[in-house]
């Protein structure tokens, strides 16, 4: 059985700091590619940022600079650094774990709120 378990959410003035965490079981970490997502309230879900399983990160304009995706496939754990948080940055943020076609799996989420 998949199970992606994010954590680390919470309440956090603008101009702070906080690290969401991912622990995976049930696959084979190590060859999936692995992201973090979020949805604001009325918007459709984005890609924030996501990492390959050779390591090559990418993200999306609004968070370059600020975020930071790693991974450690030794815990089958991903990371989401996330620094100089602004209040739109406020969202459900959630992990996901891809390889190949139709091979996807989602996490329960974890919420983000940055106050002004």
């Amino acid at each position: 059985q998949v199970q992606l378990v994010e954590s680390g959410g919470g309440l956090v003035q603008a101009g702070g700091s906080l690290r969401l965490s991912c622990a995976a079981s049930g696959i084979m970490f190590s060859i999936y590619g692995m992201g973090w997502y979020r949805q604001a309230p009325g918007k459709q879900r984005e890609l924030v940022a996501a990492i390959s399983s050779g390591g090559t990160s990418n993200y999306v304009d609004t968070v370059k600079g600020r975020f930071t995706i790693s991974r450690d496939n030794a815990k089958k754990t991903v990371y989401l650094q996330m620094n100089a948080l602004k209040p739109e940055d406020t969202g459900v943020y959630y992990c996901n774990a891809r390889v190949g076609l139709g091979n996807d799996h989602w996490g329960q989420g974890t919420q983000v709120t940055v106050s002004s």
